[in-house]
């Protein structure tokens, strides 16, 4: 068996594994490890457990140490930087009339090496723009382009529902999301009503889908004549969430009417 221990770099990130190397961890706790960027500073949200060897795949980076107080010390100093490395990009895109958007830039622990994601339309050439970065930031320089959703989740904000974006707030990674899903809850379909700030369909059309779903294969389909306490009539509507049924008599009047008191025609009935 092989211990892991999970660590999140930024709320709502991706969770990594690592080595624990025998070092106790509790969730909260800051620790300092190695990455293919150089030393990272996260924190633990599983505590170590042990898990076969096929689970883990490639041998584990390990912990280097808890985080002592230097090392939240150097954070905060990095932090610091990272607004100024931002906004020295920004200058210098503006200078080269380059058509892209900077959004957010982050140092590694000791400063070695510096992440800016920023946001395009198309594949933009930025050799140069890298190359006056390293020299006046004097480190490592990465641009990363990012997708719309993926901006959405650095640069955060609120959604059309009021509240803090999903993305930014607790999603770890992002699920598909089809107008399907919309159908499924009788959502009205112009983009402008399904869409988050990113431009794209809103997350949360998936929290409730299956949910949706499952509802709605109680309920009789629209067109299907049934028999109700008043007589025989067609649907003509349904609320999954109230379990009701919505159905026109033969009289042409409508009534809303629980799935309860709704049955099909027998097979032997002409519909």
């Amino acid at each position: 068996m092989t211990e892991i221990v999970g660590v999140r770099f930024k709320r709502a990130a991706q969770i990594y594994y690592f080595d624990p190397s025998g070092i106790e961890l509790e969730i909260g706790d800051d620790v300092v490890v190695e990455t293919a960027r150089g030393l990272a500073m996260g924190k633990v949200v599983v505590t170590p457990k042990e898990v076969s060897p096929s689970e883990v795949g490639e041998p584990l980076k390990a912990v280097l140490r808890q985080a002592q107080p230097d090392d939240l010390e150097q954070a905060e100093e990095m932090k610091d930087k990272e607004s100024k490395a931002l906004a020295k990009c920004e200058e210098l895109v503006a200078k080269f009339q380059l058509p892209m958007k900077p959004l957010a830039a982050e140092y590694n622990l000791d400063g070695s090496h510096l992440t800016i994601s920023f946001k395009a339309e198309k594949r933009v050439d930025f050799r140069t723009l890298l190359r006056e970065l390293s020299t006046s930031l004097k480190t490592r320089v990465e641009l990363r382009q990012v997708g719309a959703r993926d901006a959405a989740k650095l640069v955060g904000g609120m959604g059309r529902c009021g509240c803090p974006l999903c993305c930014a707030g607790h999603l770890s990674k992002f699920e598909p999301i089809s107008m399907r899903m919309a159908r499924q809850q009788d959502l009205p379909l112009n983009p402008a009503n399904i869409s988050g700030v990113c431009g794209r369909l809103l997350c949360c059309l998936a929290y409730e889908n299956e949910q949706y779903r499952i509802m709605k294969q109680k309920l009789p389909t629209l067109g299907k004549h049934v028999t109700t306490n008043v007589g025989e009539a067609k649907v003509i509507g349904c609320n999954p969430l109230k379990e009701t049924v919505i159905v026109q008599l033969e009289s042409e009047a409508t009534m809303e009417l629980p799935l309860s008191q709704i049955e099909p025609l027998s097979n032997d009935r002409p519909q």
